[in-house]
């Protein structure tokens, strides 16, 4: 149910570029149980369409003039917040995006059978007992961190480029990250494969640490995915993870693996 307690849900546009206003207008319009209150060309416009209107979700674009998509959530007040979806021509947001729990990530041109995906995880999100409170706190540490260079939480899901489609693939499935040329290839429990253009060590300071530990220069595997280490010449190991992927342990990994996981 929608938070305006009418069954129906509350829907504001963000985009400063006229016909992406338009053609997003006319797909919401052939929802029936979504009412368009408002469109913004700015982010100070689309402050103040939240603060008149007060709707259930807000979709809006990275880059604005006048505050774009992020600056508008941090200068939005807490108790009138709704719940966010970024709209952009630009993929390589994606991973800062969800770093700010966004719910959810369009790619433009929107279709309409995504557009529908939103919708509905916003409807689960808003009957979720509690929700909305846990989002306000979520986007109270994404405020404080916005212009950080060292966030204080990490991811909990990693979004991937799928042709149209951004796939969101929880951490837990991960069994290991290896950079290969100019992307990283993540392997999942289950041996699925999925390419991300990021730099490794930046995404390795997104992942918790305690979860997360670096094999040599160019792989990171999830700690819980290791089943065996078994010792090669020269002090070093070959790690074997669940999914029967093979990783080499570099020299000075080694020697850290030695002192910190090899002793009781």
């Amino acid at each position: 149910m929608s938070s305006s307690g009418t069954g129906r849900m509350r829907v504001v546009i963000a985009d400063d570029e006229r016909p992406a206003r338009s053609f997003l207008a006319g797909l919401l319009q052939t929802f029936p149980e979504v009412d368009l209150v408002g469109e913004a060309a700015s982010g100070t416009e689309a402050i103040a369409l939240v603060e008149n209107f007060r709707p259930d979700l807000a979709l809006l674009d990275l880059q604005m003039p006048e505050g774009d998509g992020l600056q508008v959530v941090r200068l939005l007040r807490e108790e009138i917040r709704p719940h966010i979806a970024f709209v952009t021509a630009y993929d390589e947001y994606a991973v800062q995006a969800f770093e700010l729990n966004a719910i959810d990530y369009l790619l433009k041109p929107v279709e309409r059978r995504r557009l529908q995906r939103t919708l509905d995880r916003t409807r689960e999100r808003i009957d979720q007992v509690g929700g909305r409170q846990q989002e306000t706190e979520s986007w109270e540490r994404v405020a404080s961190q916005i212009g950080a260079s060292s966030p204080s939480f990490y991811l909990e899901r990693i979004p991937i480029r799928q042709r149209e489609e951004i796939l969101l693939l929880p951490v837990e499935r991960i069994a290991s990250i290896v950079a290969e040329a100019e992307l990283l290839v993540i392997t999942t429990v289950d041996n699925q494969r999925h390419y991300l253009s990021h730099r490794l060590k930046e995404l390795e300071g997104r992942l918790d640490p305690a979860q997360f530990w670096r094999l040599n220069r160019g792989a990171l595997v999830r700690v819980d995915q290791i089943d065996r280490l078994s010792p090669l010449p020269g002090g070093t190991y070959l790690a074997t993870l669940h999914n029967r992927q093979e990783l080499q342990v570099s020299r000075t990994q080694a020697r850290l693996l030695r002192e910190h996981w090899l002793r009781i």
